[in-house]
């Protein structure tokens, strides 16, 4: 039979031996990001808890730090001290996202040679996953990264003036980056009791830090032709004292359904300046933390689930649930700076 004409098209086409319209198993494109990408868990501790909504003990800095210790008074003693403490309470709520697949439709690429497409479970997890961290990013953005979070917070302007929490924008060439944090891990040392350790940047700030001339005049002469200098993540920690520097590039589309508007999830002319402790300890403070809640009892805090759907539909359903908040727990271990650049 002739394979060419109409009729022979028809015949391989009822056979199933010819596929129109045939989706290429090896040219898939998903713009899935890199997840080094999203910075949450960069920032703050994970703090996982058993209960949704509880309370914890604070105890006070400045009672912790005053000096009570007396003379002892001859065949007497000094008077007790008092450390005190308050209560604060945490609140989680569960996230959730549903992606359901039709098991009809499923037919067809299963008779297909797709390898991707024929497991639909893995590629609708992966989709979740993906949405879950962006979602995170953002509930990371929306406690911690923007304006009126922190009591201590500066502002960029055309000059220093440290008294009125204003400093040199990192992208004119006055800027002295060095000068601005050493004396922020000063006033952090003498009033939150701890050097901060911990710098996140907003996507322009990070190109503006890498291309400021006084950075750049510590940097350059150490670089050679095997070796040239280079401003990044590791020379700005070193440079500005801190043990991690973390760039906020993860990015999503703040559109409405159908349309796309791309842009970064936390604010890319923004800095924050903390300390966070590497591991949740009792009476060891971090300016916040990722409280999770343990929802199903199971020690997953992101569980992906999977069920059918109603009889007749020939649906199955992949649900993704997260309940995690991210909340400020020492607001004089943090800084917050705005309009850097």
């Amino acid at each position: 039979m002739n394979h060419t004409t109409a009729g022979g098209i028809a015949y391989e086409i009822a056979k199933g031996s010819f596929r129109p319209n045939v989706v290429l198993s090896n040219l898939a494109l998903a713009y899935y990001q890199d997840a080094s990408m999203y910075v949450a868990k960069q920032m703050f501790p994970v703090l996982p808890v058993q209960l949704s909504t509880a309370a914890y003990y604070v105890f006070d800095k400045g009672a912790l730090a005053r000096d009570d210790v007396h003379r002892k008074p001859a065949l007497g003693r000094v008077e007790p001290t008092v450390v005190s403490n308050h209560l604060e309470t945490y609140s989680v709520d569960v996230d959730q996202i549903i992606l359901g697949i039709d098991e009809l439709q499923q037919t067809n690429y299963q008779r297909q040679p797709l390898v991707g497409s024929s497991n639909p479970q893995a590629s609708k997890a992966r989709v979740i996953a993906e949405k879950m961290l962006i979602h995170q990013d953002i509930l990371f953005a929306n406690g911690f990264f923007k304006e009126g979070v922190w009591t201590n917070e500066w502002t960029g302007a055309d000059a220093d003036n440290f008294d009125s929490n204003e400093f040199v924008k990192f992208s004119d060439a006055n800027s002295n980056p060095m000068k601005l944090f050493k004396y922020l891990r000063t006033m952090m040392r003498k009033i939150g009791r701890r050097t901060p350790n911990r710098l996140a940047l907003g996507e322009n700030v990070f190109n503006a830090l890498t291309e400021n001339p006084t950075i750049l005049s510590h940097v350059m002469p150490g670089g050679s032709t095997v070796n040239p200098a280079e401003v990044n993540e590791q020379v700005l920690a070193t440079l500005f004292g801190v043990d991690r520097v973390v760039v906020l590039g993860s990015t999503y589309n703040k559109g409405d359904l159908g349309a796309e508007d791309m842009d970064f999830i936390c604010d890319p002319n923004s800095a924050l300046l903390v300390y966070a402790t590497d591991t949740p300890t009792i009476d060891e403070p971090s300016a916040g933390y990722q409280i999770t809640w343990d929802m199903l009892a199971n020690g997953n805090y992101m569980p992906v689930l999977q069920y059918p759907g109603e009889n007749g539909t020939h649906s199955q359903y992949v649900e993704g649930l997260m309940a995690t908040t991210f909340k400020k727990t020492a607001d004089d271990l943090g800084v917050f700076l705005k309009d850097c650049v």
